[in-house]
């Protein structure tokens, strides 16, 4: 797994007190952290995490909006972000140089953010210039990406996107340049801009592994959209299939999927959207209405248990969930407040300078998007 940020305070978990500790005696140690550091502590949920760690957040959010916490934030000294390591740099670079952003668990990665790495994307920029001049490209990072390709946008005219604004970040970099290399997730690029009447076939698909990504000249020249070989492994599990069972199933149920799901699958579904619009829709809907929604299965989870005047339920018949976001779990959370409070504090996320002044611009100019 590829880390860019600098990590200090690193240690493994202790079994004890820890792992085989009561939940209930955890949860009231977590609660006297709180309590105890107040205002100088913000703990940031993502909605991906277990409900037994989304209790504890003082913020909860998809990454757009927790970006924008985190970027807002005044009064807080430390924040405990329960996310995956990219969400952790994104903290460390938008807040104030006093904060100190901690990740429970260093495991805590996103299989999507290894698929792209700075190398490759180095060497993807390279041989694009022997065919076509850079400065015609804008490079747009999806926000589940490493922290040096964030600033790799920044360094080259680019931008950061997240699904809940991926069409008005594309809309500026078209505004500005005629063509757009799209990374690490080819769906939610493919999806978007097809969306705005961008055809496929001006949409090559880049294959790091291969030359010149497995494409001909001719395809990479007639191109608008370049997209990275890579995508989410868990919104991947989604099939047309699933749709058809459902609707067989349960006639005039909708269908409502996130935008990193295969093209197949958006075309088949009423409606798509982010993870703030997946919630917002079925918190909007209906009493009675049905829902089959395509996104983390704790996320469906928590929706079908916090609407229980409609039927809420997961499209996948098997189960699918981030595993990396998992890893962050009461045990890690007890054990890295715990250590904060007595001043040792454990596995504090830094972006080197240099990266996170580039970062910064790139993420800076996301913010800016209306």
């Amino acid at each position: 797994m590829t880390r860019l940020a600098e990590a200090t305070g690193l240690a493994p978990l202790p079994f004890d007190p820890y792992r085989s500790a009561d939940p209930a005696e955890l949860a009231e140690r977590i609660r006297a952290v709180k309590a105890e550091m107040g205002d100088s502590l913000q703990i940031l949920g993502h909605h991906y995490q277990q409900d037994e760690v989304i209790e504890f957040a003082d913020l909860r959010g998809d990454s757009y909006k927790l970006s924008q916490m985190a970027a807002e934030s005044q009064s807080c000294r430390w924040i405990v972000f329960c996310g995956v390591h990219f969400m952790a740099e994104t903290a460390d670079i938008l807040t104030r140089p006093e904060v100190d952003v901690i990740l429970p668990d260093m495991a805590a990665g996103c299989s999507m953010a290894d698929m792209a790495d700075l190398d490759s994307v180095e060497a993807a920029w390279s041989d694009l210039g022997e065919l076509i001049d850079t400065e015609e490209i804008t490079p747009v990072t999806y926000i589940n990406s490493t922290a040096d390709l964030k600033a790799f946008c920044g360094r080259h005219g680019g931008i950061v996107c997240t699904s809940s604004n991926a069409r008005a970040v594309l809309e500026w970099a078209f505004a500005r340049k005629p063509r757009v290399l799209f990374f690490p997730d080819q769906h939610l690029g493919r999806n978007t801009a097809r969306k705005m009447g961008i055809p496929l076939e001006r949409m090559p698909l880049w294959d790091p592994r291969l030359p010149l990504g497995g494409n001909t000249e001719t395809a990479l020249n007639d191109s608008k959209v370049l997209l990275w070989k890579g995508h989410c492994s868990v919104h991947q599990m989604f099939k047309p299939a699933h749709i058809a069972q459902f609707r067989q199933q349960y006639p005039g149920i909708k269908v409502l999927v996130h935008p990193e799901c295969m093209m197949s699958v958006v075309d088949a579904a009423d409606l798509v959207g982010s993870t703030e619009y997946i919630l917002k829709t079925i918190a909007e809907a209906p009493s009675g209405s049905q829902w089959a929604v395509g996104t983390e299965l704790h996320l469906v989870n928590r929706l079908a248990s916090e609407n229980p005047d409609k039927l809420v339920k997961f499209l996948s018949p098997m189960v699918c969930m981030c595993a990396t976001m998992y890893r962050i779990d009461v045990p890690h959370l007890a054990w890295s407040l715990e250590n904060l409070a007595q001043g040792t504090p454990v596995n504090i996320v830094k972006v080197p300078e240099d990266t996170a002044h580039w970062g910064r611009v790139a993420l800076q100019r996301m913010l800016d998007v209306k």
